[in-house]
């Protein structure tokens, strides 16, 4: 799966999605999607809705989720938002 971006806003995010989703596509069936959030310093909530969407598309092929490395800013935005339950670590 690929990394985040250090930079996901609005601009970036349907490209980002995009790319993932195709490296979704190519995992076998049960594996788990692992996106690395390491790398992320500027965000906007776009950052979070293609985590969410990517989520959604993980889960509808069966396979596990998880995103490491999550920005405390946007783990924070994450529960404004009552969705971070969504996003394990």
């Amino acid at each position: 799966m690929p990394a985040l971006p250090a930079v996901l806003t609005h601009e970036q995010a349907p490209r980002w999605l995009a790319d993932a989703e195709r490296a979704l596509a190519s995992l076998p069936a049960g594996a788990t999607a692992v996106v690395s959030a390491a790398a992320l310093q500027g965000f906007d909530s776009s950052a979070l809705a293609v985590l969410l969407a990517l989520r959604r598309a993980a889960l509808r092929r069966g396979l596990g989720w998880r995103v490491e490395g999550l920005p405390p800013k946007l783990r924070t935005l994450a529960e404004v938002y009552g969705v971070a339950e969504l996003l394990p670590g």
